[in-house]
């Protein structure tokens, strides 16, 4: 069941073209954003790989390589998703992100599953919502 909204955020992502694999294109994304998590003003930067799939579907993965940091600390997370190519150019994907952390700010999303929404436009703008998912 999908509980609490835990995380928005806003900010901005950069594209990187990597070799094909399997005949398919794949892509690399560094993304900067702020937001709040648990209630908690973040800043974040994250770095993802995404390959298109035979169908032109994308899978995506965030191995343990993105970082929330607070005042009192950071926190890692690692998350995959399924998307999509959208009209404009950007991309939206839908996945499950888990967080680490020994900050005391952020110790509710320690153990949890938490299911997101990762949308961005042609111009690079990127909006990433997370919930609890309960």
């Amino acid at each position: 069941m999908l509980g609490e909204k835990v995380g928005t955020f806003t900010g901005t992502t950069t594209d990187k073209v990597l070799p094909a694999q399997g005949g398919f294109p794949s892509f690399e994304t560094s993304a900067q954003t702020s937001g709040k998590l648990a209630g908690v003003d973040v800043q974040s930067m994250a770095t993802y790989s995404a390959q298109m799939q035979p169908d032109g579907s994308l899978y995506g993965e965030c191995p343990n390589s993105g970082v929330v940091m607070t005042s009192d600390g950071a926190a890692t997370f690692r998350a995959t998703g399924c998307g999509q190519m959208t009209a404009d150019g950007g991309a939206k994907f839908r996945g499950a992100v888990y967080f680490q952390t020994s900050a005391p700010s952020l110790m509710a999303v320690n153990g949890k599953c938490m299911v997101y929404e990762w949308d961005v436009d042609g111009q690079g703008n990127a909006t990433w919502n997370i919930w609890e998912w309960a």
